[in-house]
């Protein structure tokens, strides 16, 4: 499946941060079929385009965000993407190490790129953030408690944020998916995918390319009246 809306966003630029592969990567390639300029921030980059950037370290990313302005001179959206999905283990028998790492990268990261990036987005007078969540930090996903912690974390970030920006002309919205089939699912046990599909009334995983379809409108001119809002892509899993 491949993108196939099209919105008018020529010229604008935007930060995909864990663009290179998954998620990120659809969400990149559907921006720039919009005429997008897109800097994908990536802590493991696979070419020459991206930039470096480790979104738990301040100085990291001050300096991708001072390469990126020089670069475009002007920034117009943002969509964090990078995370970590970690083990998937009884609460009680959760590594407080692996419970740590999984809120810096996922709540944290988001938290400081959020916070570097804002403020040249309400600088235009116009922007779009757009924070992949996750369906687990709504309902909460067995064995995966610092998961589902980090993700509802970045919806109440989302929440305050979007209220924060909301007379700036920059809107703040996240989108919480069920399981998508990317290479994140590689880090869970078989199992634990099984039991995600399970609860699918669609009986399936979403794609990559699902998720960027809605990316896209909230990423877009079309897209006015909604921030601080969660936009699920659960595949009827959701039912609040």
């Amino acid at each position: 499946m491949m993108s196939a809306s099209h919105f008018p966003l020529n010229g604008r630029v935007a930060i995909v941060t864990g663009g290179s592969r998954g998620i990120g990567l659809a969400i990149s390639d559907a921006l720039k079929r919009c005429d997008v300029r897109v800097v994908n921030w990536d802590r493991d980059p696979l070419d020459d385009a991206t930039i470096a950037v480790d979104i738990t370290d301040q100085a990291s990313i001050a300096a991708a965000l001072a390469i990126t302005l020089d670069r475009h001179r002007r920034l117009d959206i943002l969509v964090n993407n990078a995370g970590y999905a970690g083990l998937t283990l009884p609460t009680v028998d959760y590594p407080i190490e692996e419970w740590r790492r999984i809120l810096e990268v996922n709540l944290t990261g988001t938290f400081l790129v959020c916070q570097a990036v804002a403020p040249a987005l309400v600088a235009n007078g116009w922007g779009r953030i757009v924070n992949i969540a996750s369906l687990a930090g709504k309902e909460g996903t067995p064995n995966a408690a610092a998961y589902s912690s980090s993700k509802a974390g970045v919806l109440a970030l989302t929440k305050s944020l979007g209220k924060e920006l909301a007379t700036t002309g920059v809107l703040v919205n996240a989108i919480a998916p069920a399981a998508v089939h990317t290479t994140l699912l590689d880090q869970m046990s078989a199992d634990h995918v099984q039991v995600m599909i399970n609860k699918s009334p669609m009986g399936r995983l979403g794609e990559p390319d699902e998720v960027a379809e809605l990316a896209l409108f909230l990423c877009s001119e079309s897209c006015t009246f909604n921030t601080g809002a969660v936009f699920d892509l659960s595949g009827g899993r959701a039912t609040y």
